[in-house]
């Protein structure tokens, strides 16, 4: 009897381990799949936008789609974007239904506590200056924080832009929006009086909405907050060196500017949208 719960043990013990070397290293999950997932919302250019002249994956462009390209190619997989609302790429990143989501995301607290994320990437001027959007007809009313007391600004849901504006207005009425395009149409609308946005994507706009301005007050941003990063599943730490290798690589041979004036070029293009999650789908 003794031996045959000696047997029944090791068996069990020898499936646990292979389950462990089948699982453990989503990495090499990854490469037996063959595909990298990446999850990002488009509608944040120069960052992750649409090219509408190109169909399929090839309509996803902008500087975090090549360098999720740029981890792909580094992992020798193809990559698979799946396009989808700002916190839906955070849920689908802590669901695991993604291996990781490359949004412009700048690093938090929350996030750290909640996933694994990678070294800091060069996001031009995205990085260090977090603005309001206003109309130009009442860009002179709008000089101090204190000016925003009582009114409507909008911000990204479960974005660093909602947590500025909780932290810095808080006497003004906070509106979570759940795409910047539609944050743009309150704006337009009167909806809203503000909408905090990074400065790289505040300039995309304006350009191609000339009614709007970027406001003379911006907001206070802390050093941890000032770059971004990828943002991976909790405990997938094997993944998390990869992409910070890839990382280290690209930063190394200067790819970052280059690919953010590219991006800026694709940005300023007729063909360039930012499309919302339901257009994207």
């Amino acid at each position: 009897m003794m031996k045959k719960i000696l047997c029944i043990a090791l068996a069990l013990v020898m499936v646990a381990s292979l389950g462990v070397v089948a699982f453990a290293d989503e990495v090499d999950a990854i490469k037996e799949a063959g595909v990298l997932t990446v999850a990002l919302s488009p509608d944040f250019s120069p960052m992750e936008f649409v090219d509408s002249t190109k169909e399929g994956q090839d309509q996803y462009v902008g500087f975090d789609v090549t360098l999720a390209k740029y981890i792909a190619e580094k992992l020798g997989v193809a990559l698979e974007i799946q396009a989808m609302s700002f916190d839906a790429c955070q849920t689908a990143v802590a669901m695991d239904a993604v291996d990781m989501s490359i949004s412009g995301y700048s690093w938090t607290e929350a996030r750290a506590e909640n996933f694994e994320l990678s070294d800091y990437y060069y996001a031009g001027d995205n990085e260090t200056e977090q603005v309001l959007l206003v109309r130009a007809a009442d860009a002179d009313k709008y000089k101090s924080a204190e000016d925003f007391s009582g009114k409507d600004v909008g911000a990204q849901n479960a974005s660093l832009q909602q947590m500025l504006v909780e932290s810095q207005l808080p006497d003004a009425n906070l509106k979570i929006i759940g795409e910047i395009g539609v944050g743009v149409m309150e704006l337009q609308s009167g909806n809203i009086e503000a909408l905090a946005v990074a400065m790289g994507n505040g300039k995309q706009i304006i350009a191609n909405n000339t009614d709007l301005v970027i406001c003379d007050w911006q907001f206070e941003v802390a050093a941890e907050y000032e770059a971004n990063v990828i943002m991976m599943h909790k405990g997938d730490t094997a993944l998390l060196a990869a992409v910070n290798e890839a990382l280290a690589e690209a930063y190394e041979n200067g790819y970052y500017g280059p690919w953010y004036e590219e991006a800026l070029e694709i940005a300023a293009s007729e063909g360039a949208i930012e499309v919302s999650v339901e257009d994207a789908a």
